[in-house]
């Protein structure tokens, strides 16, 4: 299982979806900046950066809604280095969550820099197509514990730190609920039943169900291979066991309160007023702060019962980082670029247009950015929430066994056997 992070490692997020998909042979955009030679102070790196008067090409990956941004952030970093190079930057739409598939198709043929879900990291640098980062110590400095450890293998530095906004908690309605109410999940579900109203919560999501088991010391995670799983999830020895796990996720599926539904269902639901809390994350905070206005809240994961006590969920945490192709014909003015794009001003304005949170200290940290309650929950939340790394067998079991749990075991199958081909699944080659 990935290090457990520390409350200071994620502040972020206000609102606004995830970046959206679109494929890398579209139309792109570019900027130029042809300039006459001029001293600077800003020389890349003394005498190794390209001479005055080179064309320095570069290609850029990122999400489709980010294009007007990074064609700004283009036009600032050319003025920054203006009489170093006549550059010439392309911007093209790539998802930041199949990057890898996209750049391991041809590392030589893909762009020199490119946004990426920090899931990705391990085997993009597995294959060669990242390098540590030269001056690591200042990035390591520059930006949170979490988002530094997201981008690194090992202590190795291999990315550029972007946004730190990728996770889950609870939203509420204040008019049912005050913030002791909220603290555990019995109580939700109470007022919840007595309003006959809803709490949702995605249980066909395995990235959702991890929150029951990830504070317990039953344990999943990455093999040293990098591809397959450890899990004792289904552990029969400890203080929690798999079964107690699964009992208590039978007993909150056993009220009338609660809805397993997917993010449509609970939006669905906030609308209409059925439902009055649900778990989340930040892409939904302007359309929670848009239904229920002065109403909207939201709060770190409450606890939940299992075996006679309350256990705060747990949650998976999630970064988007920049990375510098390996075999980009201009890798010194990649890397400056990258590190441009990352900086504390353009990571501040990136959530100023695009409502994603920094993975920056500083930025993180303004008065702008800590203005709301999604930024609070997800401080909150930041103790009890870890690093991703699992392999790509780890979701579909989990998600057979929790889809059980949410109909109640209809059929009274034993949980342990449940636990144990669960188990089976996600740890098979």
């Amino acid at each position: 299982m990935g290090k457990k992070l520390g409350i200071f490692f994620l502040t972020a997020v206000l609102a606004a979806a995830l970046s959206g998909c679109a494929g890398v042979n579209g139309e792109g955009s570019g900027v130029s900046g042809d300039t006459e030679p001029e001293s600077s102070d800003n020389n890349v790196g003394g005498t190794e950066t390209s001479p005055p008067n080179e064309d320095v090409d570069l290609v850029v990956w990122g999400g489709e809604e980010d294009e007007a941004l990074l064609n700004q952030i283009f036009e600032s970093f050319q003025e920054e280095y203006k009489g170093q190079a006549n550059f010439h930057i392309t911007f093209a739409a790539q998802s930041e969550s199949n990057c890898k598939d996209v750049l391991m198709g041809d590392l030589e043929a893909g762009a020199d820099v490119f946004a990426f879900a920090d899931d990705q990291l391990n085997t993009l640098v597995a294959a060669g197509a990242l390098e540590p980062v030269e001056n690591a110590g200042h990035i390591k400095e520059e930006n949170l514990p979490g988002a530094v450890e997201a981008a690194s293998v090992g202590e190795v530095l291999y990315a550029y730190p972007l946004t730190a906004d990728n996770g889950y908690f609870l939203y509420y309605d204040k008019q049912y609920f005050n913030e002791e109410d909220i603290k555990t999940f019995d109580r939700i579900l109470q007022i919840a039943e007595e309003n006959e109203k809803k709490v949702t919560m995605d249980w066909s999501s395995a990235w959702y169900v991890y929150a029951f088991f990830g504070n317990t010391g039953l344990e999943v995670g990455l093999n040293d291979d990098g591809i397959t799983n450890y899990c004792t999830w289904n552990g029969t020895e400890g203080d929690i066991k798999g079964v107690d796990v699964a009992k208590a996720m039978l007993s909150i599926a056993g009220s009338p309160a609660f809805f397993s539904t997917d993010e449509a269902g609970f939006l669905a639901g906030i609308k209409d007023g059925s439902v009055i809390a649900g778990v989340s994350g930040v892409w939904n905070a302007v359309t929670m702060e848009e239904t229920l206005g002065r109403n909207y809240g939201a709060a770190k994961l409450p606890t939940y019962t299992c075996s006679n006590r309350q256990i705060q969920m747990a949650s998976f945490s999630g970064y988007k980082l920049i990375g510098v192709n390996a075999y980009s014909k201009q890798h010194i003015w990649a890397s400056r670029l990258a590190e441009w794009i990352t900086n504390e001003e353009n990571q501040q304005l990136r959530f100023e247009m695009r409502g994603q949170g920094p993975a920056n200290r500083n930025a993180a940290a303004s008065a702008s950015v800590q203005d709301s309650p999604a930024i609070t929950a997800l401080i909150d939340q930041s103790e009890y929430s870890f690093l991703q790394r699992v392999g790509g067998n780890f979701w579909d079991p989990v998600s057979a066994f929790s889809a059980n749990m949410a109909a109640g075991n209809p059929e009274g199958g034993n949980l342990q056997e449940q636990l144990d081909a669960m188990v089976e699944g996600i740890v098979s080659p």
